[in-house]
């Protein structure tokens, strides 16, 4: 059964949305993303994807503290990204609390180091953040485009131990228009050891019913239950039923 990760981004300690990545095209929905966090926590959801926005732009951590709140009021697993060019911002994003990291900008300008962190803290808690536009990485906040490809770039950390990544199809980020399944299966059955993380455009139950019947393991929600297009009691049942299947 896939495994539904709620995302909450952050920009000034709010929980907003960005439309394709564009900073200028925001709506806020929540003030506290505790609010939002408790919430999901209620419905039974284990994971919560945090994306400091801030820090994107930034290129260092801005919002640690809403990421320490959050750790030390919930119960949820956080994995977080948004900014992360360096061990020591990486340790800090540790040390407040969050179980996965996700490294995007710096996979690409420093290979290197990102190998070395697989290396030192374990596939388990290091993500790759593949993040395309017209078929392209992005990168530092989807500011700037690398000359690479999205399976270039998954490829070239395969032989280090990756086993998860987020892929975002930026032209359907906060879209609502479906996410580009194609594009997510063909990534799955290209590199079946690795986790690959359908982030962008959903818009419906029926498009996680059919990423989980196209074989994909986990998927990012984020503006489709803030829009109301998912509710809070399709997670709750979701995280009851996933709760019965793992039991048998």
């Amino acid at each position: 059964m896939i495994t539904i990760i709620p995302a909450i981004d952050l920009i000034d300690g709010s929980c907003v949305r960005l439309t394709q990545g564009d900073y200028d095209r925001k709506t806020t929905y929540y003030k506290d993303p505790l609010d939002v966090a408790r919430r999901y926590e209620d419905c039974g959801i284990k994971r919560l994807h945090l994306v400091d926005l801030d820090g994107a732009k930034a290129s260092h951590p801005v919002n640690l503290k809403v990421l320490e709140r959050l750790s030390t009021s919930t119960s949820l697993q956080i994995q977080y990204g948004g900014g992360i060019k360096s061990s020591d911002a990486l340790k800090e994003v540790f040390a407040a609390g969050a179980k996965r990291a996700i490294c995007g900008s710096i996979a690409v300008k420093q290979p290197e180091s990102f190998r070395e962190w697989l290396a030192e803290f374990g596939p388990e808690r290091m993500v790759l953040g593949a993040d395309t536009r017209d078929g392209r990485i992005a990168i530092n906040g989807w500011l700037e485009a690398a000359q690479m490809g999205v399976e270039e770039l998954i490829e070239s950390f395969r032989n280090a131990g990756l086993s998860q990544v987020i892929c975002t199809d930026i032209a359907k980020d906060g879209m609502l228009s479906g996410p580009s399944v194609p594009l997510y299966v063909k990534l799955q059955k290209l590199f079946p050891e690795i986790e690959i993380t359908v982030s962008g455009g959903i818009s419906s139950w029926d498009d996680i019913e059919n990423l989980d019947r196209n074989g994909l393991k986990s998927v990012i929600v984020g503006k489709a239950i803030y829009e109301g297009r998912i509710t809070f009691e399709q997670l709750a049942q979701y995280s009851r039923t996933a709760s019965t299947d793992k039991k048998l």
